[in-house]
């Protein structure tokens, strides 16, 4: 046995490892085998991707203004003409600014003539606009608001810019024009100031005029802006406890508006009058002014014959009975009577 182990030949050396390339081809080939762990590929390393990111900056705001308002009635690039007020200016403008910023003007730019055919939204040709019941230093205090957002303002074109502001619905020129006469009432023409915040429902103004009316009311009924308020608007004055001024000089000024609108309007005294008058505090007269008032409106017939009997009766009766309790309260710039103290108790 030893000879034949000794006559064996050795055996063949082992076979060297195949390389990586041959046994990853061959370990796909293969199904897994259960039990054995097989070991993830690596990961390739990636760096993160960086996160997007915006924001919107804002250059000089000045300098745009100033390009923009260099562009305010120049004919250059101009494709829309305005003929404005009665001096007949011609006013250059620009099409896509004036429908951009203001649908009014938007309408009026894209209407087609009549017979005339064009896709909705399409710019018609046509001539110059004709304006004539506007100023031309309004209409281009409005033309620069839409170009620049800021307007140029002063006493003598203030409200007819507000009234315009209103016609063309653009409620942040509204805004400025209320600043800038909440900023600038005078006596001459804090009445016209209220007319228009009562017109167009301008509450703060409206309160901002009353305050300063209140301040110097004997001066303001002396104005032609007392004269040419409403009926509606000198009501609201009338109502104020606060007027520096007596009660008789009160009626007398409101008789003087009663005439004027009463030519203005062609209409009788007592019927122009009737929703002020009401207002009217007559119970605060002595009998003597009573008695003259009653006099003189004998010939104008300005406050109803019910009203003047009704203050002789707290007269008669020593008390404001029969009356709105307003009606016989002193206003601030009342003058005291005698009587006064039967038909408010603040008048003790």
């Amino acid at each position: 046995m030893g000879r034949a182990a000794a006559g064996r030949p050795p055996p063949p050396p082992p076979l060297p490892p195949p390389p990586p390339a041959a046994a990853a081809a061959a370990g796909a080939l293969l199904p897994p085998v259960s039990g054995l762990l097989r070991v993830p590929p690596a990961r390739s390393r990636q760096r993160p991707m960086a996160r997007s990111c915006s924001a919107r900056l804002h250059g000089e705001a000045a300098a745009f203004t100033a390009a923009l308002r260099s562009l305010v009635n120049n004919p250059q690039f101009s494709d829309v003409t305005f003929v404005v007020g009665q001096e007949k200016r011609e006013v250059f403008a620009h099409r896509c600014v004036l429908a951009c910023r203001c649908q009014a003007f938007q309408g009026m730019l894209s209407q087609v003539p009549a017979g005339g055919e064009g896709p909705p939204g399409s710019v018609p040709p046509q001539g110059p606009l004709v304006l004539g019941n506007v100023q031309p230093e309004v209409f281009l205090a409005v033309i620069e608001f839409l170009y620049t957002n800021c307007v140029t303002l002063n006493s003598h074109i203030a409200l007819e810019v507000l009234t315009s502001s209103v016609e063309y619905g653009l409620q942040d020129l509204c805004k400025l024009c209320v600043e800038f006469l909440k900023e600038t009432l005078s006596v001459e023409q804090v009445c016209e100031a209220l007319q228009a915040a009562v017109t167009y429902g301008q509450a703060d103004l409206q309160q901002h005029c009353l305050a300063f009316i209140e301040g110097c009311t004997a001066a303001v009924v002396r104005t032609r802006g007392f004269h040419e308020l409403s009926d509606a608007a000198l009501a609201r004055v009338l109502r104020s406890d606060r007027l520096a001024v007596d009660e008789l000089e009160l009626v007398q000024a409101v008789r003087e508006w009663a005439h004027v609108s009463s030519a203005v309007l062609e209409r009788p005294v007592p019927e122009v009058a009737a929703l002020p008058v009401r207002e009217l505090r007559l119970p605060l007269l002595a009998p003597s002014e009573l008695a003259t008032l009653e006099s003189h409106n004998r010939r104008d017939r300005l406050i109803p014959v019910e009203s003047i009997a009704a203050a002789w009766r707290c007269h008669a009766l020593r008390k404001g009975g029969g009356v709105p309790s307003r009606l016989c309260r002193p206003r601030r710039g009342t003058r005291p009577r005698d009587h006064h103290r039967h038909l408010h108790p603040r008048a003790k």
